[in-house]
């Protein structure tokens, strides 16, 4: 079972969430939490897999709790549930290894997709959502894009070719298997790469590579 925690300020959205969770067989909410600060002691007292934070929560905000979790609960796979407003947050927490985000109003197959996704390793970058962060970057100022395509650039080319074309999928929000089925290869060996690059890259998680991809201009 994948041990779930949800954390939102609003009552109705844990319920929510939790009602479509729990329709799954493989998903148990086991903790939920009205604010950040109740969030992290939650998920460290019912050791939870994968834990759902809302980015506008009092006491200690989304990103302030996934740092904390980061620190205190490294296990724990975090999703960001987010709203189009929220983009910019949302593209930091991905860089200090948030798992992935979803909107509010996904489809209850999508967020136990994601979950899914999360627990087992992958990263979950929500379509929808996806298109408005990497447009955040493509219409920020110009000369801190610059720098951070040039960095990206200077940090990839340690990869090999091969390498290179997987970190290019991860960019593209694919899985491991939807990555394997691209490639010809089986989804272990994607696997194996995946691990490799994160190592020669030091990402903590694949979605700061599939960030760092796209900042170098690999991918579509």
């Amino acid at each position: 079972m994948i041990r779930v925690l949800i954390a939102d300020d609003e009552p109705l959205i844990r319920a929510g969430i939790r009602m479509i969770l729990t329709s799954a067989d493989d998903i148990e909410v086991v903790a939920g939490a009205a604010d950040g600060r109740e969030a992290v002691e939650q998920a460290r007292c019912h050791r939870v897999d994968v834990a759902l934070l809302d980015i506008q929560m009092p006491r200690l905000d989304g990103l302030a709790a996934l740092a904390e979790l980061g620190r205190s609960a490294p296990g724990v796979r975090v999703l960001i549930l987010t709203t189009f407003g929220e983009r910019d947050n949302v593209l930091r927490a991905l860089r200090q290894g948030g798992a992935g985000f979803l909107l509010k109003d996904s489809a209850p197959g999508e967020l136990i997709g994601a979950v899914r996704a999360a627990a087992a390793g992958d990263a979950y970058l929500s379509p929808a959502a996806t298109r408005h962060v990497v447009d955040s970057l493509a219409t920020g100022q110009a000369g801190a894009a610059d720098t951070r395509a040039a960095e990206a650039r200077r940090r990839v080319a340690v990869l090999g070719e091969r390498e290179l074309e997987v970190l290019a999928l991860l960019g593209e929000g694919l899985s491991n298997a939807d990555a394997g089925r691209r490639l010809h290869m089986s989804e272990a060996t994607v696997k194996t790469y995946v691990s490799r690059i994160l190592a020669k890259l030091e990402c903590d998680n694949r979605v700061q590579a599939a960030l760092l991809a796209r900042d170098a201009g690999l991918g579509r």
